[in-house]
């Protein structure tokens, strides 16, 4: 158990030290014995209630903080999955970040014009250690989005491996994983962003970063 410590505590953006995240994991799993329908009930939470948006603030640390995005209500891959990861620490499950390249075969034109490409570096997903072995769960895709879209939802049965599903609803190609880059106990911004910069360009990064900044402007602005 010693080496699954360090996935049971807090960081600058798993911050389940944090009133709101231990009141929102223990609100999500209070009647409930078992762990892994505690993890499912996690899963479900980050998954529908926090809405998928790429159009989120994404430049800055702070940016990926549980208890922001928790408090958004929204975020991109990697967000949603640092909220899951808090919020399952949260409640004693060790867990940690996984992130793979993966390309999306159904990526809206709109984001294609802005990035050039429908490959994603650093997809994030979340890895629990449960009946003494890593899962993989994806809350990433909320049920609206993928009903609206067609795209096949990612359950997770609180055992198998819960990860994006390679076609859609009309059988049509989805998404393709290509390269995992490992495990992490944090969030590796700094990693991702190169990632990121060297995938999509120079222009195509600063387009994205004017984006989030935007997108911040717009969050922080008064209501």
């Amino acid at each position: 158990m010693e080496e699954l410590q360090i996935y049971l505590e807090p960081t600058p953006t798993i911050d389940f030290d944090t009133a709101v995240i231990r009141e929102k994991a223990f609100e999500l799993t209070k009647n409930q014995e078992a762990t892994t329908n505690k993890a499912q009930s996690l899963f479900y939470f980050v998954r529908d209630q926090i809405k998928y948006s790429m159009y989120v603030p994404l430049h800055l640390l702070e940016h990926y903080k549980a208890s922001t995005v928790l408090h958004r209500g929204e975020g991109y891959c990697v967000q949603k999955a640092v909220l899951m990861t808090t919020l399952a620490r949260a409640i004693g499950i060790p867990t940690r970040l996984g992130f793979a390249d993966i390309i999306n075969h159904l990526l809206p034109k709109e984001l294609i014009d802005i990035q050039g490409t429908n490959l994603f570096p650093y997809h994030g997903f979340v890895e629990l250690y449960l009946n003494n072995r890593w899962t993989k769960v994806t809350p990433i895709f909320d049920l609206d989005m993928c009903e609206k879209n067609g795209i096949i939802p990612v359950d997770f049965d609180g055992t198998n491996d819960a990860t994006f599903h390679p076609v859609d609803q009309d059988g049509k190609p989805h998404i393709e994983y290509l390269r995992y880059h490992g495990s992490f106990q944090d969030l590796p911004l700094d990693e991702i962003l190169n990632a990121v910069k060297q995938i999509l360009g120079q222009e195509a990064y600063e387009l994205w970063m004017e984006i989030s900044l935007q997108c911040e402007q717009s969050y922080n602005a008064p209501s």
